[in-house]
């Protein structure tokens, strides 16, 4: 049995054991939309950090205050922005009592900017209920926060996170994505947030609804403020710390463009990658060669002479595509046909993850929104 033989049958288990994992766990999952709402409840603190977002803040506000639960109050945080931003800003503040803007001038050691703002944002806040969000997310429904809290109280979590649909405007950047959340689907496997016996914990940037008290308990952002994944970070704390968790989709009702092209995913993914890999060069080697292997070889040799070697890539092939469509299905509002890029994406997801920690070894740290972090600190921060 020769090596290419040995490194496809290993790849082969390994897709048998993921596709059954991915196809049990996702199917786990149920949509926001499916619940019920209340359009009363405890009061709401909704934070949003903003740096730079002169584009889409007033779009996600003005969404947000159509919203039909009735106790809400806005905390608007200006995170040093160099644009337009604090003016919009305080012209929504304007429109409505319920919002209040706080300006931050500058950035306090060891802390990340956005981390800040969130923390920040918390000390003004007074609900006992505290929705972390993105400036650039449109609630599309006007009763998603009712249903959400709905759900919270029913299901007496400590923790709630909602999957967003992600518009993306071109071919690539929308395979780019849905790569990205196959990727995610198996690596981080969100659906063990539901689960309370496991220690698996999830955040999405776009809407983490966290109840102050365990907020406070598992030691708010100041827990975190050293690192760029916050949104995942805190859902992963509040894991460690006990508490009960839940995710949902929100696929119809939360919107967010992450990004406006391919190049801008790239760059964005700067901060977040070499992070998710602990910093750890042997973590990435181990990820690219990971990557390469599990969903790019196969489509190289099923061109190979060898019958047996063509017939286990086939293999591979179709374990790959039946647990790509599931994800696509369920995490968002892609079309399936975006499984004929695959390989291609994945090499562009390779050459994403060299480049972030290229990158942070040449500036020696990552830069987020204008602001260079050191690695060295970062690295130090993390154990």
């Amino acid at each position: 049995m020769n090596l290419l033989l040995i490194i496809l049958i290993a790849v082969l288990v390994v897709w048998i054991v993921l596709s059954i994992e991915v196809w049990r766990g996702l199917g786990k999952l149920s949509s926001l939309e499916g619940f019920p709402g209340t359009a009363s409840g405890p009061l709401l603190s909704i934070i949003v950090p903003a740096r730079n977002e002169e584009e889409a803040i007033t779009d996600s506000i003005l969404s947000q205050l159509k919203q039909d639960y009735e106790r809400i109050e806005w905390i608007l945080v200006n995170d040093r922005s160099t644009d337009r931003t604090p003016d919009k800003l305080e012209r929504l503040g304007k429109m409505d009592k319920r919002i209040r803007v706080l300006h931050i001038d500058t950035l306090e050691k060891g802390w990340l900017g956005k981390n800040q703002g969130l923390y920040k944002g918390y000390l003004l806040s007074k609900g006992s209920l505290i929705l972390f969000t993105d400036a650039d997310v449109l609630y599309k429904d006007p009763a998603i926060l009712s249903r959400a809290v709905g759900v919270f109280q029913s299901q007496k979590l400590d923790h709630l996170t909602l999957a967003p649909n992600i518009k993306s405007k071109t071919f690539w950047l929308k395979s780019f994505v849905a790569f990205f959340l196959f990727g995610f689907s198996f690596y981080k496997r969100p659906w063990k947030a539901n689960d309370p016996s496991s220690g698996i914990g999830v955040g999405i940037g776009a809407f983490n609804l966290i109840t102050r008290s365990a907020y406070e308990e598992i030691g708010t952002h100041e827990k975190i403020k050293h690192m760029p994944d916050d949104d995942l970070q805190l859902g992963i704390h509040i894991k460690k710390g006990g508490k009960r968790q839940g995710l949902l989709t929100a696929l119809h009702s939360l919107e967010v463009e992450w990004y406006h092209s391919l190049k801008g995913a790239m760059q964005g993914l700067e901060k977040n990658t070499f992070a998710g890999l602990h910093y750890s060069i042997i973590l990435v080697v181990f990820a690219m060669t990971g990557v390469f292997c599990s969903t790019v070889l196969p489509f190289l040799t099923i061109f190979t002479g060898d019958p047996l070697n063509r017939t286990v890539s086939i293999l591979i092939i179709l374990l790959i595509f039946i647990t790509y469509f599931k994800v696509i299905k369920e995490m968002t509002n892609e079309s399936p046909l975006l499984i004929l890029s695959l390989p291609v994406t994945a090499l562009l997801f390779i050459y994403s993850i060299a480049r972030a920690t290229f990158l942070t070894f040449r500036r020696g740290g990552i830069e987020w929104r204008g602001t260079i972090y050191p690695l060295k600190e970062l690295r130090e921060k993390r154990k």
